[in-house]
């Protein structure tokens, strides 16, 4: 029997749901949106050049004293409030040791047993062929941690440590405040296991947006999840998981759990078994490889913080906290729904495009929903999908939209034409109106001028003049295609048609 992880083998995610059910687990790291680390004085900003935001403390040096970020704790208090959690009233923190040269002082200032926030749950909605259904994800635990440098390996192939000639650590990240939330396992989950875990990340992301304590901006490292999956047949206890570490953007989150259930189904179709190891997630081809054996649980000596004194949040500054929370996310959503007057099918098409903030913002500005909704998940989603970016990154404005949607209204432009100067404005080419200028793109209204492509059609097809004289009405489309061809699109098809009956002298 095979005993060492398989990274090719797959089985077709169908066979596998048919003889297995799944069990994941999501490990999310939030970087707080603190002006300083966690615990000390240190800017955060992303971007500086390498190791210019560290100072003794979060380089780990000897003599050196942390101090809390107050901030970090109410960050972190307000979140565990979102996430329905219990707050304790009394926690500390731990030394976490390990050896590795992102942490500058060979251990990582963490919370062990004793989290600040613990057993809460969040609510997500996922989209199916029947309609919206709704899942409980349970929350274990919300705690507190410092992060850890970044290490940049050169001279590989692939990024990676192995193979590279040589690495470089930029400590700029060493200290910056850490929040880890970890969900209990999620089961009875079947075939959305994907699509849940996709949905708890985005649902997770948007309400730590909504509640100001971090840009939760993915690509740049600030909201990161570590996936657990594990397999088993119907009726015996959960199979050995395995955790795909520092998964960093919300499709790949859905790809790593889908890869990863065909890749332990394989194993465990043809006689092997599932490994406890740490995985790493290729974007390029959506499979992940190999990467630890976790089997032998590690020794991280954890013992409580000397340093620190520990965390003691009283009922009134829980309860001030808590009146502070926004409106949250799902509490939004159903307000919105009701006041654009839209059915849950189309919220969740607009939610899962990553539209609603942008939908709203657009209403805001003037644009009725339907409009809005329209674009922003139409032509323009379809732009975002073609370019591979967020939505949110292309450059198109609510009063762009705004703009455009005047001009469809008073029949300056069209749908098609509207798609066009959208495609201007994303290529850079000015504001609506320029790109309207620059492409010539106005709607073709003058009478003599339509009149003259609809005589010089029926000059190139003069049986169907015949046919629409003789009560073959629909033959009209024929002519108004060839002046919509012959105008590139910029005329107004139903003037076009009524011209062209009257041309003919035919009522309806």
């Amino acid at each position: 029997m095979s005993t060492v992880s398989t990274d090719h083998d797959t089985m077709k995610y169908d066979d596998v749901m048919a003889v297995f059910e799944p069990v994941i687990g999501l490990e999310t790291h939030v970087e707080l949106g603190t002006n300083s680390k966690m615990f000390c004085s240190c800017p955060t900003a992303f971007g500086a050049e390498p190791n210019t935001q560290v100072c003794p403390v979060c380089l780990g040096m000897p003599g050196s004293l942390p101090v809390v970020n107050r901030m970090a704790v109410e960050s972190t208090i307000r979140m565990g409030l979102a996430l329905n959690c219990s707050i304790a009233p009394w926690c500390r923190f731990a030394r976490k040791n390990y050896f590795y040269p992102d942490m500058p002082k060979d251990y990582q200032i963490s919370q062990y047993d004793e989290p600040l926030c613990f057993d809460g749950y969040l609510d997500v909605l996922v989209d199916t062929d029947d309609g919206p259904r709704l899942f409980r994800v349970e929350i274990e635990r919300v705690h507190m941690e410092e992060d850890t440098g970044k290490l940049t390996h050169a001279g590989g192939a692939t990024g990676r440590i192995h193979g590279a000639d040589y690495s470089l650590v930029d400590y700029n990240r060493a200290g910056i405040p850490l929040i880890e939330i970890v969900t209990k396992p999620i089961a009875g989950t079947g075939a959305l296991a994907p699509a849940v875990a996709k949905a708890y990340v985005t649902e997770l992301r948007d309400l730590m947006r909504s509640l100001e304590v971090s840009d939760v901006r993915m690509e740049e490292g600030s909201l990161r999840c570590d996936v657990n999956v594990s397999l088993n047949r119907p009726g015996d206890e959960w199979g050995t998981r395995s955790e795909t570490k520092n998964v960093n953007s919300l499709r790949s989150v859905e790809r790593a759990v889908h890869s990863e259930i065909e890749r332990q189904g394989a194993l465990l179709e043809s006689g092997g078994r599932v490994i406890q190891e740490t995985r790493h997630f290729h974007e390029d081809t959506g499979r992940s490889t190999s990467g630890r054996s976790k089997e032998q649980a590690e020794d991280y000596r954890y013992f409580p913080e000397p340093d620190l004194v520990p965390v003691a949040a009283s009922a009134e500054w829980i309860e001030e906290l808590r009146g502070t929370l926004p409106e949250l996310p799902s509490l939004k959503r159903a307000r919105l729904q009701l006041e654009w007057g839209i059915g849950e099918h189309e919220l969740a098409t607009i939610v899962n495009a990553g539209a609603l903030e942008l939908v709203e913002s657009a209403v805001a500005a003037g644009v009725t929903p339907d409009a809005a909704r329209k674009w922003w998940t139409g032509e323009l989603l379809r732009v975002a999908n073609d370019r591979e970016v967020e939505l949110a990154d292309l450059p198109v404005t609510s009063a762009q939209i705004r703009r455009v949607e005047a001009l469809v209204a008073d029949g300056s432009l069209n749908d098609k034409l509207a798609r066009q100067v959208f495609d201007g404005i994303i290529s850079g080419e000015g504001d609506v109106d320029d790109v309207i200028a620059g492409r010539g793109l106005a709607i073709v209204s003058d009478d003599s001028s339509l009149i003259a492509a609809i005589d010089e059609a029926l000059a190139a097809q003069p049986d169907v003049a015949d046919k629409i004289r003789g009560g073959k009405v629909q033959a009209a489309g024929a002519i108004v295609g060839a002046v919509m061809k012959a105008t590139r699109g910029q005329a107004d098809a139903a003037k076009v048609r009524a011209l062209l009956l009257e041309r003919l002298g035919v009522v309806e």
